[in-house]
């Protein structure tokens, strides 16, 4: 299988490189001369138009027998020819035998037993089994014997004839009359190659290429001529569509390559039998047919020769091979059908779908075989001059268009490139066709051009003008002669016929045979419009894909000089003609000095010192051989052919020697012996030039180059300078700026010193960033850049590389130093790797990586030193972990996961892994436990104490900080804590609180620990919320807003919504003198206070202090809400019910808080008729049971004995219900209603008319009888109403309790206020109350002062605050009147003027001051906000009632 050499370099040149070409090819020449071929691909836009006359171009193509091509293949087919020549003169015909199913190769058979030694040898040392596997046949099959059969019957006669043995002899005739035997086996027809070369053959239409032959015919198959189109049979024609015995063509006399021996018995002397005798076709000699070995049963047909003649045939040498003309001439257009015809046939697809691979390996596979013929013709060498160039030329006849006038000068046009000044084939004055004049090639499929190198090892450069593409293969200059010797090696046969076979063009060898033994390949598929460049001395070969249509021409550049003078001495020892004289080049250069080009200059001024010396030498030798005859001759007058030497050929220029007896030959100074016999004294030397003419013409040369020269020594001296004699970088680019300057030619002593200054520069700078330490990229020798850093070996390699340079840089010796300092680093480093690892050993490791980083170098230990690093923090990580100190609580499962996938990405090392074990091995135990504990917790049901206990006790030996386990042995601590707490609560005499209680049972249920007493305490609170609800039941309203506890205490929140708060300076509680306890401001703090009591009598005083605030807070209400109903006030602005808006229609009055409601935004009464006080929505707070049936609710609860703020509230409210009901029925009892009714009414009439109002009292602020709205029901009067009643009243409508004294009471109300039991229980408890208040001011005065405003604060003297304070009591009763039964206590307040005192505590109390009586009020007291305060006059109620009674 063929497989594909590698391909050359493709070059892509930019539209300003393309624009010279020299330029170009000398840039690309480096790189492509290591290939030998390349290929260019101009720019898209550079299309030149097909320029060729296509109706005038008519060619003969060459014929082309693929298989007579390749080298090995026909050495096989002469061989096969030989020996089937040989049997066809005995009268048989060969045919060749299958062994194993394959035909038999008789080549190879012959040749290994040459190589062992010959038949006998074979024979007697039974080597024919080895030879049978050497031929690729299996072992143990006894094909050594049938080899031997068929050795011993074809080859082995041809053999003994081939060494001159005794034909008579018995045993050789008896093996030539055994050939026939054997009938079996394919028939063979010989090639004739050099009758088909040498045959006189007529073009005829008819003959067309064959597609595919089998060589071998079968034994019995049928001959079959061919008929020309008169139907005559073309018997001495070659057949170009021929399978084997299709056509037996008649062989003449002088066209066998040989004549087969017939071994002929002693003549029989007898002239009988003349219809048998048979006339040797040499001389005429006579034979009997049937006295012959073998004898012949007919008369052969053909020539035959008797064995004297036939020994004469046998001894003729073998002609040339060649290939041989076509018998028809085609136009471009027949050529283009013919070649699509037949590659479409061949592959069965159209040309255009057939992949160039499979053309490929079919073209090497139809080569190298025997059995098959494919031919093929080629349209080769057709000469351009005589037809046209595909490029357009100047003054040729095809026209150019306008737009394409630029290809006609450009120096890609194959008419410009030979004769372009930088070729030096300009100064070749005559027009070469193929070398500066261009060839055109007309190609088809698999039709090829063989291995060969062009004339004088020039360049070549082919373009591919259309069709279809061509691929190539070529070996670099280099390898020239390897190949050479490799043909020579695999096919000696056929260079000992040919010396010059490379020189033909008619020998091609598989890429693949010539790779396996070294020599380098490359290939390339050339396609339309792109060119090939083959380089001096390149060797190249390849084959047409398809119908195409090529160009080529060569040139030679001045880098060709010194291989053009190799090539003539080269062609010498050949004694092959040279197309051109390069000596008469040479001069003609040489000629124009003055005008060359410097580089040029000093190329011919070498060429012409070695070809003056070499002519010098030659005629030293001949006027030492004698000759003494010389004549001037001017050579270049002649043709080549006429001035050639006839040894070897070459043209003769600037001398040659002639004898008077061969007139018209000459011979060169080299062959003065191989001109004739005469004396060499009557030689007679031609010369072109006198040594003395050469010398001026070599001088000017050198004076032309001179100057370059100079320059290209000191190059060449500093490049090659060593040691201490290297010169600075300086120098090296002052060299270039001098070339620069004075316009040297861009050769390779250039671009080579560019070249070293350029690496030498780079080289510099890498040096100085590996100084410097900066991570840069880094310079490889190669030319290419990295990313990646120099390792130390590459670090190295760079300090040879400077100290190898031709200059010397500065940075190299710093260099060095700075790798010793890296290889102490690694020596260091190898130590510590080399050590154990421990935790201690990370400083050391560290410092060492830190070391590093000053180096700009990949060093390999770093990667070690950083895995040792994490393996020694892993090591310290584990040992802080495990540390005590550092962690208090242990290792968690989180750290040792942590360090356990930490430590599984590390590198395997024993320590790490000791520790590892370890780690794991408790981390296994730690989540064990972890999950056990986590069991225990959530065990349903809780487990017991002491299988908790137990358990941890075997955790506690564990160094790990488990959460579940701590979580275990927190649980326990609580359990224990919480079962000491209920023992406590059991033993104890005392009642529990709910709320402890509560608290009790949640704190156990959040443990998860089994206890033996939550079961009672659960059940214990469920029952006292069973009696909650049953309360609440009991009390609460249907939807109602209030919870039971607000229903049950007393209302310490009346009226709090119209209570605003300005701030007020803190007092100092010092100068107070008294401190209070705590403050009941919320429903909160007291549910606080009576869960916080220690017993019951505690909380009864809680709430009786809370009942004395709602007292207060409920009298000040109702004086505020009579007062807005005065007729005085403005209706406009004031604003009742819950709608706040103003008074209309039937109103209802509250006989609680004595505030108006619209009647149609509050519900009235069930039974309107029934006498029942009516109470507003706020007041109403519950359903208010009777008496018997709260009673049961207190009875239950105290069997539960569970103390509960709702409880404590039913008890204080049944208490304060027993001792209301008490009091009313005294006071009820102690008047004598019906009597003293009348009475009461009179004297309350004579009061009012009087205006006295000192006997009224805080309940009496205004009457019925003043409002100017309507009440749709009966309200208490309170005009002329003791204070006593109106309490009792007030209180018990506040009572929560339904009670029979209630409606009682309000029923005699309604009648009228009742004469009054003492007349100085009003007054005396008026009294009483105000003294006490004006003691309570006097001595809190002083704090009051401390809270004033500073805008309104007077300083007033003790006197004068006693005298207002005085004054105010007695301008306002109503100020006496407290009902708080807590003045006498120890609690810090201060009091101001109003008519009942909040007596507001805290950090910070506000205060407003009155603008008209200038008495200060709490803003809380009086219904005073901070904003209005702040921007409105305020008058106390006092002052407002007199202006308003001053007004009337």
């Amino acid at each position: 299988m063929f497989k594909p050499p590698p391909e050359c370099p493709v070059f892509e040149p930019s539209w300003e490189e393309f624009a010279d070409p020299f330029a170009f090819i000398n840039k690309i020449r480096p790189i492509a001369e290591k290939t030998g071929i390349c290929k260019i691909r101009p720019p898209p836009d550079w299309q030149p138009p097909f320029a060729c006359d296509v109706d005038r171009l008519h060619f003969t193509p060459r014929i082309q027998r693929l298989n007579e091509l390749e080298a090995q293949t026909r050495v096989q087919l002469n061989f096969l020819d030989q020996i089937a020549k040989f049997w066809e003169l005995q009268g048989c015909t060969l045919k060749i035998p299958h062994v194993e199913r394959k035909i038999l190769n008789l080549y190879q058979l012959n040749k290994l037993v040459l190589d062992e030694g010959g038949f006998d040898i074979v024979c007697k040392e039974r080597r024919w089994t080895k030879i049978a596997m050497a031929m690729g046949f299996a072992p143990g099959k006894a094909v050594g014997s049938h080899l031997r059969a068929h050795y011993e019957r074809i080859l082995y006669p041809y053999s003994l004839f081939q060494s001159g043995a005794n034909l008579l002899a018995p045993d050789l005739a008896a093996k030539m009359m055994a050939f026939g035997i054997e009938n079996d086996g394919n028939e063979y027809k010989p090639h004739d190659l050099v009758q088909r070369q040498n045959a006189q053959v007529q073009p005829s239409d008819t003959c067309t290429p064959a597609r595919r032959g089998k060589r071998m015919k079968a034994e019995f198959g049928c001959v079959k001529s061919e008929v020309d189109a008169e139907g005559e049979v073309c018997a001495n024609r070659p057949n170009l569509r021929r399978r084997m015995g299709s056509l037996v063509a008649k062989p003449e006399p002088g066209d066998l390559l040989f004549l087969t021996i017939i071994l002929t018995p002693p003549v029989c002397g007898s002239g009988n039998d003349e219809d048998r005798l048979l006339l040797c076709d040499g001389c005429d000699d006579s034979y009997h047919t049937f006295c012959l070995i073998p004898p012949l049963h007919d008369v052969p047909k053909g020539d035959w020769r008797c064995p004297k003649c036939l020994a004469q045939e046998c001894s003729k040498p073998q002609e040339a091979f060649g290939f041989e003309q076509a018998r028809r001439d085609y136009s471009l257009k027949a050529f283009g059908e013919m070649a699509d015809s037949f590659k479409s046939d061949y592959f069965n697809m159209p040309v255009h779908m057939v992949p160039t691979e499979l053309v490929e390996k079919e073209f090497w596979r139809l080569v190298t075989t025997i059995e098959e013929d494919v031919t093929v013709e080629y349209g080769a060498d057709i000469a351009s001059k005589e037809f046209g160039s595909g490029f357009p030329m100047k003054g040729g006849r095809f026209k150019v268009a306008p737009h394409d006038e630029k290809y006609l000068n450009c120096g890609w046009n194959l008419n410009n490139m030979a004769m372009m000044d930088p070729s030096v084939l300009t100064h070749v004055t005559a027009d070469i066709c193929g070398m500066t004049l261009p060839w055109l090639y007309v190609g088809m499929c698999f039709s090829s051009f063989c291995w060969h190198i062009e004339d004088h090892w020039s360049y070549s450069i082919n373009y591919l003008h259309w069709g279809e593409p061509k691929t190539w293969y070529g070996a670099p200059g280099f390898a020239a002669e390897h190949l050479e010797a490799v043909m020579k090696k695999l096919a000696p046969e056929l260079f000992e016929m040919q010396p010059d076979l490379l020189h033909q063009l008619v020998t091609i060898m598989n890429p693949n045979i010539l790779m396996a033994h070294g020599v380098p390949i490359y290939r390339t598929n050339q396609c339309a419009g792109e060119f090939v460049i083959t380089f001096p001395r390149a060797y190249h070969s390849g084959f047409n894909q398809g119908f195409n249509f090529a160009e080529a021409v060569n040139f030679c550049t001045v880098d060709w000089m010194p291989l053009g003078r190799q090539c003539v001495d080269h062609y010498r020892l050949l004694h092959r003609y040279c197309v051109f004289s390069h000596d008469e080049m040479i001069c003609n250069m040489a000629a124009k000095a003055n005008k060359l080009d410097v580089v040029l200059a000093s190329a011919v001024h070498k060429d012409m010192v070695l070809m003056i010396n070499e002519e010098q030498e030659l005629r030293d030798k001949i006027r030492k051989l004698g000759v003494v005859q010389c004549e001037l001759f001017k050579y270049d007058l002649l043709q080549d052919d006429e001035r050639q030497c006839v040894k070897c050929r070459t043209t003769c220029y600037l001398s040659a020697l002639t004898c008077p007896c061969r007139q018209g030959e000459q011979v060169c100074l080299h062959h003065v012996h191989h001109l004739c016999s005469c004396s060499i004294s009557n030689f007679t030397l031609r010369y072109r030039f006198t040594l003395d003419d050469l010398y001026p013409m070599m001088n000017a040369v050198k004076q032309r180059a001179e100057e370059y020269d100079g320059w290209a020594s000191h190059v060449a001296e500093i490049l090659e300078a060593k040691l201490d004699k290297k010169r600075n970088l300086c120098v090296f680019r002052s060299l270039i700026e001098e070339s620069d300057v004075k316009g040297f030619p861009d050769n390779d002593l250039l671009r080579h010193l560019r070249m070293v200054t350029q690496d030498a520069d780079r080289c510099s700078s890498v040096a100085q960033q590996l100084l410097n330490g900066k991570r840069q990229t880094r310079y490889r020798t190669a030319g290419g850049k990295s990313h990646n850093q120099l390792s130390v070996e590459e670090m190295r390699s760079f300090v040879r590389q400077l100290y190898n340079l031709p200059c010397s840089l500065t940075q190299a010796p710093l260099l060095k130093e700075l790798l010793n300092c890296i290889e102490d680093f690694q020596q260091h480093s190898e130590k510590v790797l080399s050590d154990d690892i421990t935790a201690d050993s990370v400083t050391e490791i560290q410092s060492l990586l830190d070391e590093s980083s000053d180096f700009d170098v990949c060093l390999p230990e770093v990667r070690q030193l950083r895995e040792r690093l994490e393996l020694a923090r892993w090591l310290a990580a584990v040992r802080e972990a495990e540390d005590a100190v550092a962690s208090p609580r242990g290792l968690s499962l989180d750290s040792m996961r942590r360090l356990i996938d930490r430590g599984v990405g590390l590198t395997p090392h024993p320590s790490t892994e000791r520790a590892m074990a370890r780690l794991q091995e408790l981390l296994t135990v730690s989540e064990q436990w972890e999950e056990n504990a986590q069991t225990l917790l959530r065990a349903r049901p809780p487990k017991c104490m002491a299988s908790l206990s137990a358990a941890l006790r075997e955790v506690e030996a564990l160094p790990t900080y488990l959460p579940n386990c701590l979580l275990l042995r927190d649980s326990v601590g609580r359990a224990t804590e919480w079962l000491k707490e209920a023992e406590v609560l059991q033993v104890g005499g005392r009642v529990p609180v709910l709320d402890m209680l509560s608290d009790m049972v949640l704190r156990g249920q959040a443990i998860p620990v089994k206890l033996d007493p939550l079961e009672r305490l659960e059940a214990l609170v469920s029952e006292v919320q069973a009696w909650r609800e049953s309360a609440a039941k009991t009390f609460l309203m249907k939807s109602s807003s209030f919870t039971l506890l607000e229903v049950l205490c007393p209302r310490f929140e009346v009226g709090s919504s119209l209570k605003k708060k300005m701030k007020k300076t803190k007092c100092d509680a010092g100068s107070c003198g008294r401190k209070r306890t705590g403050r009941l401001d919320s429903l909160s703090d007291v549910e606080k206070a009576l869960s916080e009591s220690n017993d019951s009598a505690s909380a009864m005083a809680t709430l009786a202090e809370v009942r004395l605030k709602e007292l207060e807070s409920l009298a000040s209400i109702r004086a505020a809400n009579e007062s807005k109903l005065l007729p005085s006030n403005d209706s406009s602005t004031l604003r009742v019910c819950v709608c706040q808006k103003a008074p209309m229609g039937a109103l209802r009055q509250c006989e609680l808080c004595r505030d108006a409601f619209h009647s149609a935004c509050v519900c009235g009464p069930d039974d309107p008729a029934d006498p029942k006080p009516w109470l507003c929505p706020a007041c109403r707070r519950s359903s208010k049971p009777a008496l018997d049936k709260v009673l049961p609710l207190l009875a239950s609860l105290q069997r539960i004995r569970v103390r509960l703020p709702e409880g404590d509230a039913l008890r204080y409210m049944i208490e304060r219900t027993v001792n209301w009901q008490r009091q009313a029925r005294k006071i009820m009892t102690t008047y004598n209603l019906s009597a003293t009714s009348q009475e009461h009414r009179s004297e309350s009439a004579s009061q009012r008319s009087c205006g006295a109002d000192s006997s009224s009292q805080d309940w009496n602020r205004c009457s019925q009888e003043q409002t100017v709205f309507y009440t749709e029901q009966p309200c208490i009067s309170l005009q002329g109403l003791s204070a006593e009643l109106e309490e009792l009243m007030v209180e018990g409508l506040l009572l929560q309790v339904s009670l029979p004294e209630v409606e009682q009471l309000y029923t005699l109300l309604l009648k009228g206020p009742p004469a009054e039991h003492s007349s100085q229980g009003a007054v005396t408890s008026v009294e009483k109350r105000t003294k006490r208040r004006m003691e309570q001011e006097e001595a809190g005065v002083e704090v009051m002062e401390q809270g004033i405003s500073k805008r309104k604060r007077q300083r007033m003297s003790k006197v004068k605050r006693r005298e207002r304070k005085a004054a105010s009591v007695s301008a306002s009763p109503t100020h006496l009147s407290d009902l708080s039964p807590s003045d006498d206590s120890e609690e810090d307040m201060i009091l101001c003027p109003a008519a009942s005192c909040l007596q507001p505590a805290g950090d910070e109390v506000f205060w407003v001051q009155c603008d008209c009586c200038n008495q200060w009020f709490h803003m809380v007291c009086v219904g005073v906000s901070a904003q209005m305060a702040a921007e409105e006059d305020y008058m106390c109620v006092t002052c407002s009632m007199r202006n308003a009674g001053q007004c009337r």
